[in-house]
């Protein structure tokens, strides 16, 4: 299990948030408010939060905005990762990333199989780096963010976090 490095102080992260839905407005954006509240309440600052249809090219030009930004370190991205004739977040994303985290997908279907079974199969959720910024997109589902922020993201978004944690990482993402 994680431990906390005792002697480093929480850094709060800049987190973008993005619920992609055709029908959802903000009163019904169960799972954009627990990524908001969530990171919040852990001590990050959420700078952005949108609704965009599941269309690649708005939720494309949303992203790249953010990514372009200095300002965001992290971008949490909920709904669109399914394999239905609307689900177009993958497609959206993925071609702005420089470099693919792989294990995001694959630990969170893990962790997803105990609470649903084979369901976890429909699900796309991907992550990556952009420009130096942390992208990972979940599925719309409100515990499906539940799952992905309280096993892995809390976590790994806390320097404290050992041995290793992604916030610790971002002075050096943007290296060549």
């Amino acid at each position: 299990m994680t431990e906390h490095f005792t002697e480093q102080a929480f850094l709060p992260l800049n987190i973008a948030i993005l619920t992609v839905s055709d029908s959802r407005g903000e009163d019904q954006d169960t799972s954009g408010y627990f990524l908001r509240e969530s990171a919040e309440t852990a001590g990050h600052r959420v700078v952005a939060k949108l609704i965009a249809p599941d269309d690649v090219y708005q939720l494309r030009a949303v992203v790249s905005g953010w990514i372009a930004d200095p300002e965001v370190n992290v971008i949490l991205s909920t709904g669109g990762t399914g394999v239905t004739g609307r689900d177009s977040t993958p497609e959206a994303v993925l071609p702005l990333f420089d470099k693919e985290i792989e294990g995001f997908g694959e630990l969170f279907r893990q962790i997803s199989f105990a609470e649903i079974g084979a369901s976890t199969i429909q699900s796309r959720a991907f992550a990556g780096l952009a420009n130096g910024t942390f992208v990972f997109c979940l599925p719309g589902s409100t515990s499906a963010c539940r799952t992905a922020w309280e096993h892995i993201l809390l976590p790994q978004l806390d320097i404290r976090t050992r041995p290793c944690n992604f916030a610790q990482l971002i002075p050096r993402l943007r290296e060549h």
